[in-house]
Formats: C-alpha cells, sequence, structure tokens
C-alpha cells in the first residue's frame, strides 16, 4: 500500500507522540522553573493548588461524561466511602506530597536536574516494586538481573554526581537576553548560579519527591485493580490533591493578595501544566503505550534532558555545568540498563523453561505497573 505523499506514515505516527510526550515535559520544566524565578514570582505551594485544581476542573467532567455513557458497568464501579479514602491518601502521597516537594526543589536547583531526575523513576518504580514482593531480580548471575541492578547503581552514581559536583560551564547561556528569565529576581539568579547546600538539599529532596511518585505508580496497580476507571480515579486524585494542596498553601502562604493572578509566565505556567501537563499527557501516553508498550513509552525519556539542556539555556539563561550532564548520563543509563534486563527477562519468559528452572522456580511473571507512569503529573 503506497503512502499518500506529505502525509506521515501510520508507523511513524507513534514515534512522533512519543517526541510530543517529551517536549510537553520539557515544556513544563522550563516554564514553571521561570515562573518560580520571576520577581514577585508565585509561591509553588500556591502554584501547585492552581495546577491541580485547574487539572480537576478539566478531568472532572470529562471523566462523568465517560462514566454515564461506558456501556461496561464493572469500569465504572460503584464509589465507596472506602474507595474514596483510598483515593484521597493516593492523593495526599502522590500528589500533595511529591509534587509540592518536587517544585519547592525545582526552585532551588535548575530545569535541567528536574528533567534528568525523571529518568530515574523507572529505576525507583522497578526497586521499590522488588521491596514490595511486586518484582522480582531474578538469579543474580543471570543477565537480566545484572541489568537491573546495575540500573539501580547508576541511577545512584548520577544522583551523587549532580547533587555533590558541579565541574565547570559546559553550556553557556545561547542568547544574550533569554526569553522567560530576564525578568529574573536577584535571588533566584544567584541561586541558579551556586551549587552550595542549598543546592545539595534540593536535589536530594527532587530525587526523595521522585521516588515517592514511583512509590505511588507501584500503589496505584492494585487500587486500579479495585477500581479499573483510570479517568475518574486521576480526577478524583487531582480533585483530593487540589484540596490538600490549599491547606498546605494556607499554612505557608497567608496573604492572600499574594495569590492574585495576573497575565504573566505563572498564569501561563498554570495553565500548561494542568492542560498540556495532565490533560494531553494522559491521553497521550494512554495511547502510545497501547499501540507500543509501556517500554517504548519510558524509552523516550532522555530525549526531554536533552530538550532541556538547551531550552533552559535559551529561554531561561541557564548555565548548564558539567556535573549535571554527567549526572544525566548516569540517570539515562540506570533507565537503560533497567529496560534491557527487563527485555531480557521477557525473553526468558517466551523461552522454554529447563526442568531445572521449572524445580527452582525461576521463571518470572511480567508485571505491567510501567503502564501508569506520570499519569498523576
Amino acid at each position: 500500500m503506497e503512502e499518500v505523499p506529505g502525509k506521515m506514515s501510520k508507523k511513524a505516527v507513534p514515534y512522533a507522540v512519543a517526541i510530543a510526550i517529551q517536549a510537553i515535559y520539557t515544556g513544563i520544566f522550563v516554564v514553571s522553573k521561570a515562573a518560580f524565578d520571576a520577581t514577585g514570582a508565585i509561591n509553588t505551594f500556591v502554584f501547585m493548588f492552581y495546577r491541580l485544581a485547574a487539572a480537576s476542573a478539566l478531568l472532572l467532567p470529562i471523566a462523568l461524561l465517560y462514566s454515564s455513557r461506558s456501556p461496561s458497568p464493572s469500569s465504572s464501579p460503584t464509589m465507596t466511602p472506602r474507595l474514596l479514602c483510598k483515593l484521597f491518601l493516593h492523593a495526599l502521597l502522590g500528589n500533595t506530597f511529591t509534587l509540592n516537594v518536587y517544585n519547592a526543589s525545582l526552585k532551588h536547583t535548575s530545569a535541567t536536574v528536574a528533567s534528568a531526575a525523571i529518568n530515574s523513576m523507572p529505576v525507583f518504580t522497578f526497586l521499590i516494586a522488588v521491596l514490595m514482593g511486586m518484582e522480582k531480580v531474578g538469579k543474580i548471575r543471570s543477565r537480566s538481573a545484572a541489568g537491573k541492578l546495575a540500573g539501580v547503581a547508576l541511577c545512584v552514581a548520577g544522583v551523587l554526581v549532580i547533587a555533590l559536583y558541579a565541574g565547570p560551564t559546559a553550556l553557556r547561556p545561547l542568547t544574550g537576553r533569554p526569553v522567560l528569565f530576564h525578568n529574573a529576581s536577584a535571588g533566584a539568579k544567584a541561586a541558579a548560579a551556586s551549587h552550595g547546600a542549598v543546592w545539595i538539599r534540593a536535589t536530594f529532596l527532587i530525587i526523595l519527591a521522585t521516588a515517592t511518585w514511583s512509590l505511588s505508580i507501584v500503589l496505584q496497580v492494585p487500587l486500579l485493580k479495585e477500581y479499573p476507571n483510570k479517568l475518574m480515579a486521576t480526577a478524583m486524585q487531582c480533585f483530593f490533591g487540589a484540596i490538600q494542596s490549599f491547606v498546605v498553601a494556607v499554612v505557608v502562604e497567608r496573604d492572600f493578595y499574594k495569590w492574585k493572578l495576573g497575565f504573566d509566565i505563572g498564569l501561563l505556567a498554570i495553565l500548561y501544566s494542568a492542560f498540556l501537563g495532565t490533560g494531553a499527557v494522559m491521553y497521550l501516553q494512554a495511547w502510545c503505550a497501547e499501540m507500543k508498550g509501556a517500554v517504548f513509552v519510558a524509552m523516550w525519556n532522555p530525549m526531554a534532558l536533552i530538550f532541556t539542556i538547551f531550552c533552559s539555556s535559551f529561554f531561561l539563561g541557564e548555565s548548564v555545568h558539567l556535573g549535571s550532564i554527567l549526572g544525566g548520563i548516569l540517570l539515562v543509563g540506570g533507565l537503560y540498563s533497567v529496560l534491557w534486563g527487563k527485555s531480557k527477562e521477557k525473553e526468558n519468559k517466551i523461552a522454554p523453561a529447563t526442568p531445572e528452572e521449572i524445580q527452582e522456580g525461576t521463571t518470572m511473571q511480567e508485571k505491567d505497573e510501567e503502564e501508569e507512569l506520570t499519569s498523576q503529573v
């Protein structure tokens, strides 16, 4: 069958969608960082409340409409008080705690560090699943187990390099007058140029937020078995997260005059992260995972790091240091090492098992926790 000139091949569509997902993530890192560092910047906790509130306003009507038209009652079971309590607790971990810590840390590090940290999510997800007995490492001497363990080690090394080693400037600002960062406060510029105690603490906090995000992904698996309506589950967690984040923001920022939104980079960041970062990405990732698998989606994560390095230099005027690049490379290496180990594990599962392997119980069942990756962004 001939391809129509000027139209994209159907085989190329998933690749284009995967790149678009990473471009959207890049926009979240860059625009959010610009909003946090601008003169008179919005408080990160207030920002998080507005973001989750906007995401709830987008997702709840769509989820209710989808549930009302669902032909299968099993896909939209009754929302019991026990289930609501579970969704509330999931929102507390995956939205309120994780995203508030993540954004507060982003303010004191860089968009490049935030993007690099995302590459450790599949590694943390695997490690947490192992600790909870939901995933197996396999034989230590097997190639699949070696790949997974090497991925964890590379991830730890990457975090330490980013946090403790700045190194010389590897990439200076591409323009003399950055598009979004020229209006930054003096304090933000000083923080961006330093790699002191605040930078180290913020780096470890952003990794902590990534780890708790991974934990919430693992916990989503049993939750979605009990309540398979993914859209409604996501909408309700955004709604509960907005309520929880409002309480946190009120405690942190009691001057409601500073909650006022204007037509500035803060409003753009809220709308972008809520509508594109939650609505569009959730749909695109689900579609791409259905077409090519969850591993295919995860393997494109390093593209966001590459985009962010150049966009943060152009739009934010950030100087990218060698330590951030080396740490990012190690995190990417950890990601691909774990994905390689899981692919080998899948090959071993498909291959006929020997009687000795059957007796030792080494044939492992493939898990699919990664299919829920970043649906809570």
